[in-house]
């Protein structure tokens, strides 16, 4: 049985920041179904790989592909219609309601000059009430707290519905009921829905819970591939320089420092 094409993919990719090489010869490839995680310690450059992956910079070396198309020859309204990133802060320079947030995820899907239509509307409407948000569809998210903003944001990602999502530390912010149910949304969307998720995440239980992949950012190394394989207490003891234990329980492993 052959494996679907892959909807996202690195060719012998290379990061740099100025002074420093964060990575070279990476390569994997991310279909469709599949919830990606990516760790590493602080400054292994997981923002970097997410921003490329998104076209928002020039990789030091190789391409990323989607769809089979170099990512920085894609039109960006085609692109943006497949991809959408979710950045690690936001900034809100103007004041606007959590509605009008969320309907920022249309605007790759509707075309120019015109305004948005009553579908667009119902669709930013439901993907606030999926984050928990409806309530507060009409206030402004100059009056929200941190947690209630990282989840408008995500909203307006949802709005967008592209098939491949990256979002960088997307439970920054939230507490921990909330921390599970984004991540269970994003799972669903994966298993359910066919999307392809790619997500930096700190907290290693949560990642051991929801990653079907995974990709280790090391100081001399990149490894990827399947959770099961590179979720274990030897490899991330030696990738965060801190022992830890694995201990098993009904939902899955929980790693703590030893």
């Amino acid at each position: 049985m052959t494996s679907a094409p892959p909807i996202l993919s690195c060719r012998d990719l290379a990061l740099a920041v100025p002074g420093r090489t964060l990575c070279s010869d990476v390569a994997f490839d991310v279909r469709a179904g599949e919830c990606w995680i990516v760790a590493g310690r602080n400054g292994a450059g997981k923002t970097t790989l997410l921003q490329t992956l998104a076209g928002l910079r020039r990789p030091a070396a190789g391409a990323v592909l989607l769809a089979g198309r170099p990512i920085a020859e894609c039109a960006p309204r085609w692109r943006a219609q497949r991809l959408g990133f979710l950045a690690q802060d936001t900034f809100d320079a103007f004041p606007a309601t959590a509605l009008e947030i969320a309907l920022g995820g249309r605007h790759p899907h509707v075309p120019r000059w015109r305004p948005e239509s009553a579908t667009d509307v119902s669709l930013a409407h439901a993907a606030l009430a999926a984050v928990g948000m409806n309530d507060a569809a009409l206030r402004d998210v100059q009056t929200l707290s941190g947690g209630e903003r990282r989840r408008v944001a995500l909203a307006m990602l949802l709005a967008q519905d592209p098939d491949v999502m990256l979002l960088d530390e997307p439970t920054s912010h939230l507490d921990i009921a909330h921390e599970v149910r984004s991540l269970e949304l994003l799972a669903r969307l994966a298993h359910d829905r066919g999307r392809a998720v790619v997500m930096a995440l700190h907290d290693l239980t949560l990642a051991a819970r929801f990653a079907t992949h995974v990709i280790l950012l090391g100081s001399d190394r990149v490894e990827s591939g399947p959770a099961g394989a590179l979720l274990t207490a030897e490899k991330l003891s030696t990738l965060f320089g801190q022992t830890l234990v694995a201990v098993a329980h009904s939902r899955g492993t929980v790693f703590v420092p030893d």
